[in-house]
């Protein structure tokens, strides 16, 4: 079974690793728009929440988050020189943004999967030996740890490669591996003392003092493909983690 997400996306990108995530445990935004966040840290990475809007009974976001980040300049520079040998010897036309897209789209799709406990939907999208591990760790979680793993698509904030892998076997087969890193906001309610360390924000989304509770989350998805010829051109997951959740 084909990757559906992933079509189109042979060219599955992967970005710098070790980008520093430092942002406020608790952000307002007003119903104008306007958010108040405290100073950035020097030399940090700093991200600034989208505001939403009520548009014809729904709320849309009308304001992207922004992150500035500084990289690892040996990390950065090791992911370049791999994208350079992908598009080199496996796949001319490998984009690291066409990835990225592509693996945010799969991101968000597998996690609904998961919070969902469709865990036969997820053949021919994750590895076969990794489904029975999700299935055993997910039937222990409570019903708001399994809603927290659902990522929206418009609720994925910051999204970034954090390593690359080329690897070959004793046959002479070959692959490609791209860990993405996500995170992404979640309205589930979550016990204080089980989320240690993850970032809360409120967002106001009616009239003053309606705010909405959100917290930030983060997962870690590897992606996975076999360049040798004659296999079909499809991106496995082969490792899922969501911190605090899924570890």
């Amino acid at each position: 079974m084909a990757l559906p997400v992933f079509r189109g996306c042979s060219r599955l990108p992967s970005t710098f690793g070790f980008t520093r995530l430092f942002l406020s445990e608790s952000v307002a935004v007003n119903r104008t728009g306007q958010t108040r966040l405290p100073p950035p840290s020097p030399a940090a990475v700093t991200a600034a929440v989208r505001p939403y809007s009520s548009d014809r009974g729904g709320l849309k976001p009308n304001q992207k988050v922004v992150v500035v980040g500084i990289p690892n300049p040996f990390m950065w520079i090791r992911t370049r020189i791999y994208y350079f040998l992908i598009r080199a010897y496996f796949d001319k036309e490998f984009s690291i943004e066409d990835f990225t897209e592509g693996a945010k789209q799969a991101f968000s799709h597998v996690s609904r999967l998961l919070s969902q406990c469709q865990f036969d939907a997820l053949e021919g999208l994750v590895a076969k030996d990794l489904i029975g591990k999700l299935e055993e760790k997910c039937n222990l979680l409570p019903s708001s740890h399994k809603k927290a793993l659902s990522a929206d698509s418009d609720e994925i904030m910051y999204t970034t490669a954090g390593d690359v892998g080329i690897y070959y076997d004793d046959n002479g087969r070959k692959f490609v591996s791209i860990l993405m890193r996500f995170w992404y906001l979640t309205s589930a309610r979550l016990p204080e003392d089980t989320m240690e360390g993850t970032r809360v924000f409120q967002v106001a989304v009616g009239g003053e003092g309606e705010a909405k509770t959100k917290r930030l989350l983060t997962a870690n998805y590897e992606f996975q493909r076999e360049f040798t010829q004659g296999v079909a051109p499809d991106w496995t997951i082969t490792r899922i983690e969501h911190s605090k959740l899924l570890d």
